[in-house]
C-alpha cells in the first residue's frame, strides 16, 4: 500500500455527492479530511435533508428523485473528478433481505450514470455491509469493471477511525487510472483497548493508534436536557432536548439503572413492567431497551434513536433516551453543523448519515488516489511533449 504522507495535496478535486442526506460524507471530505475537495453538485430526494446540506455547504443542491432528474435533464450534471454517495440502504438491509423487488436496490444504476455523465475518474459508494454479498453488490462491481474501473471493496468499522460508535459500513471504490487497492482502505487510527493489536495486524494501523473513543468522550460534558422541542439557542444545546415519557416508561427506566442493562434485566427485575411481546420473545434483541455504557463506543445510531424500545439508546446513567445532540455527537457531527427540519426529520438525517470522522479517513485515501493519478498524468504529458 502506498503512503498517504508522501502525496502532494495542491490539486483541488471536484466532487459530486449523491443521496447526500445531511452531508455526513461531504463534511468528512471537505472539512475534516484537510484535503482540497471542491463540491460542485449534490442531490437528495428528501427536501429537509437537502435544505440541511444547503445550509452547511457552498454547493448547488438539487432535491428530488434522481431517476426523474436524469430522465428530464442530464445537462444539469456538472463535470467532476469524483462521485461519492450512498444509494438508500434499506433495500439491502437484513430487514428487507427477502424483498427482491425493492426499487431502492437499483438506484446504484443512477449513481453510475452520473459517474459517466460527469466524466469522473473515481467513485466511492457506501452502504450497509450486506450489500457486498448480494447480487446487486456483485453487479455494481462487475458494471464498474466492465466500464474501465479498477475496483476494491472493504467493510470498515467507524470506531477504528475515532467515531465513538460500533457502526460498520461497506465501501466500494473505483478508479480509472490507479488500482485503489494501493491506497484503500485507510489505516486504522484507533483500536479496541480490550484487545491488544496483534503483531500480524500492525500494518493495518497508523504508527501510534489511540484507544477507541467512547460515549463518555462524546457526551459527558453535556448538562441534563431541557424542554421537549428544538430550541433557538446556540449549539450544542439547541438539539439537546428531552421527551415526555409516560409514568410507565419512567418506571421501566428506573428498573434498569445500571449501564449495559437491557430488556432481559427488566424482565428479571420487574416482570410486571415488561411488555407481553418481550416476555414471549426469549431470544435475540439484547440491545432492545438497553442502556449505553459510558466507557465503550455506542451501538449503531439509527433513525429512531429517541425510542429506547428500538435499541440500546438509553443514557448510561440518566433515566431517558439519548437526545438529538447526543446522537449527533456519537455520529461525530461537529456541534456547529446546522440541521434543518422537524425533530423527526433531523433524527432521520442524523441516523442515516455516514459518520463524518469515518468519512474523513476514507476521503484522505480517495484524495491520494486522485492526486497520484493527476501527478502521473502530468509526468506522462511532459514526457510526450
Amino acid at each position: 500500500m502506498r503512503s498517504l504522507e508522501k502525496m502532494n495535496d495542491a490539486i483541488a478535486a471536484r466532487v459530486i455527492d449523491l443521496f447526500a442526506g445531511a452531508g455526513g460524507l461531504s463534511i468528512g471530505f471537505e472539512r475534516l479530511s484537510r484535503c482540497p475537495f471542491k463540491f460542485v453538485w449534490a442531490n437528495d430526494y428528501n427536501k429537509d435533508a437537502a435544505d440541511t446540506y444547503r445550509r452547511n455547504f457552498d454547493c448547488e443542491v438539487v432535491d428530488g428523485d434522481i431517476v426523474t432528474i436524469l430522465e428530464e435533464d442530464v445537462d444539469i450534471i456538472p463535470q467532476a473528478d469524483i462521485v461519492i454517495g450512498g444509494p438508500p440502504c434499506q433495500g439491502f438491509s437484513l430487514l428487507n433481505k427477502n424483498k427482491s423487488d425493492d426499487p431502492r436496490k437499483h438506484l446504484w444504476t443512477s449513481f453510475m450514470k452520473i459517474v459517466e455523465l460527469s466524466g469522473a475518474s473515481i467513485f466511492l459508494m457506501e452502504n450497509v455491509p450486506q450489500i457486498l454479498s448480494t447480487p446487486e453488490g456483485k453487479a455494481i462491481i462487475s458494471y464498474a469493471e466492465d466500464n474501465g474501473f479498477k475496483v476494491t471493496k472493504e467493510i470498515l468499522s467507524a470506531a477504528d477511525y475515532g467515531v465513538p460508535q460500533l457502526r460498520r459500513r461497506a465501501f466500494i471504490v473505483g478508479s480509472r487510472h490507479v488500482d485503489p487497492k494501493e491506497f484503500f482502505p485507510p489505516k486504522r487510527t484507533h483500536f479496541n483497548p480490550e484487545r491488544p493489536i496483534a503483531e500480524s495486524e500492525r500494518h493495518l494501523y497508523i504508527k501510534n493508534p489511540q484507544p477507541w473513543r467512547t460515549v463518555r468522550h462524546a457526551i459527558e460534558d453535556l448538562p441534563e436536557p431541557a424542554g421537549t422541542e428544538i430550541r433557538h439557542i446556540s449549539h450544542p444545546l439547541d438539539l439537546h432536548f428531552g421527551r415526555n415519557p409516560t409514568e410507565l416508561s419512567m418506571k421501566r427506566y428506573r428498573a434498569i439503572p445500571k449501564e449495559g442493562m437491557n430488556r432481559f434485566d427488566l424482565l428479571e427485575r420487574a416482570p410486571e413492567l415488561t411488555p407481553e411481546c418481550w416476555i414471549r420473545k426469549t431470544k435475540g434483541g439484547t440491545d432492545l431497551f438497553g442502556r449505553l455504557w459510558w466507557d465503550r463506543p455506542s451501538v449503531t445510531i439509527r433513525t429512531e434513536f429517541f425510542k429506547p424500545e428500538k435499541g440500546r439508546y438509553l443514557h448510561p446513567s440518566q433515566h431517558r433516551p439519548i437526545t438529538h445532540r447526543e446522537a449527533a455527537r456519537i455520529q461525530s457531527f461537529p456541534d456547529d453543523f446546522k440541521f434543518i427540519g422537524s425533530k423527526i426529520e433531523i433524527a432521520k438525517q442524523i441516523g442515516n448519515a455516514v459518520p463524518p470522522q469515518l468519512a474523513a479517513a476514507v476521503a484522505q485515501t480517495v484524495y491520494a488516489i486522485f492526486n497520484f493519478a493527476s501527478n502521473e498524468d502530468e509526468i506522462l504529458g511532459e514526457a510526450v511533449v
